[in-house]
C-alpha cells in the first residue's frame, strides 16, 4: 500500500486548522509548522476547498478555517478528496477486476484488502487524532 505525500499533507494541514478553531492560519504558517513545502501544500488546500473541508477568506485578516467539524471529517474523505481512489491495480480500480483461471479469488482479496483500510480509515476523524483516540488495536505479537 502507498500512503501519499497530498494525504499525508492534506491530514497535517486540516489537524494544524483543527488545532486553532478561532482564528484563521495562512498556508505559510500551517508549511512552517509542519515543514510541509510551502508551494505543494497551496495545492492541496486548494484541493481541501473546494471539496468543502476547508474555508478560506482573502485580505489580511484572512486564512483558512475547518469547513465542516473535524469530528465529521474522516482520514477516508481526505483520502478520497485528494487521491480520488483509495487503491489502484496499475492505476486501475478494483471494482471491475477479474482473472481467469489460477488467480480467479486474488481480485476479492484485492477488494477485501480496499474494503479493510476503507474501514479504518473511515473511523478515524480529525477530531479522534487531535484527542489521541485513534482506535488503535493492540500489537500483534510476533510468530516465530
Amino acid at each position: 500500500m502507498h500512503i501519499s505525500a497530498k494525504a499525508d499533507y492534506a491530514t497535517r494541514a486540516l489537524l494544524e486548522l483543527a488545532r486553532e478553531p478561532a482564528r484563521p492560519l495562512t498556508c505559510e504558517s500551517i508549511a512552517s509548522s509542519q515543514q510541509i513545502p510551502f508551494r505543494f501544500l497551496k495545492s492541496v488546500v486548494g484541493e481541501l476547498r473546494k471539496a468543502g473541508l476547508v474555508r478560506s477568506q482573502r485580505g489580511c485578516e484572512g486564512g483558512y478555517w475547518l469547513g465542516r467539524p473535524p469530528e465529521e471529517i474522516t482520514l477516508l474523505d481526505v483520502s478520497r478528496v485528494v487521491d480520488g481512489e483509495l487503491l489502484t491495480l496499475r492505476g486501475e480500480p478494483l471494482a471491475a477486476l477479474d482473472y481467469p483461471g489460477a488467480a480467479a479469488g486474488l481480485p476479492e482479496v484485492w477488494r477485501r484488502v480496499e474494503s479493510d483500510a476503507a474501514a479504518v480509515l473511515g473511523a478515524v476523524t480529525v477530531a479522534s487524532l487531535l484527542s489521541g483516540a485513534t482506535g488503535e488495536r493492540p500489537a500483534r505479537t510476533a510468530v516465530a
